[in-house]
């Protein structure tokens, strides 16, 4: 029986190509999934071989924990010379693309709310 081995919903492509590459070098014996069409299916890597189930996920752990130090040194460094992109920094940059999506928020809030009200509840 197939085990979920790695879901790829909201996983970066870099990320999936290097679990997929870091699987085949090892050769564990996978297949994937495709969310489809509408994207309501489940993306993700299953493994063939339940044998190779500690195997593979000790391979995919490694590989998240140096993942997860690089970003974090990344994210240091862009933190260190400004680059990190703030709510200010969007504002200032997409003044009025800013101002559309809060006021389109604000305007499903009222509506939702006005809803609920006018329903008496």
């Amino acid at each position: 029986m197939a085990l979920l081995l790695f879901s790829l919903r909201h996983v970066p492509d870099d990320e999936a190509d290097d679990v997929r590459d870091l699987l085949a070098e090892n050769h564990i014996s996978v297949y994937e999934t495709h969310a489809g069409n509408w994207g309501i299916s489940m993306p993700a890597i299953w493994l063939a071989d339940e044998q190779q189930l500690e195997q593979a996920c000790t391979l995919i752990n490694v590989y998240q924990e140096e993942r997860r130090k690089v970003q974090q040194e990344n994210y240091a460094r862009l933190q260190q010379s400004g680059e990190v992109n703030t709510f200010f920094k969007n504002f200032w940059h997409n003044p009025v693309q800013t101002v559309v999506f809060i006021t389109a928020m604000l305007a499903i809030l009222y509506l939702s709310f006005k809803l609920v009200m006018d329903m008496g509840l």
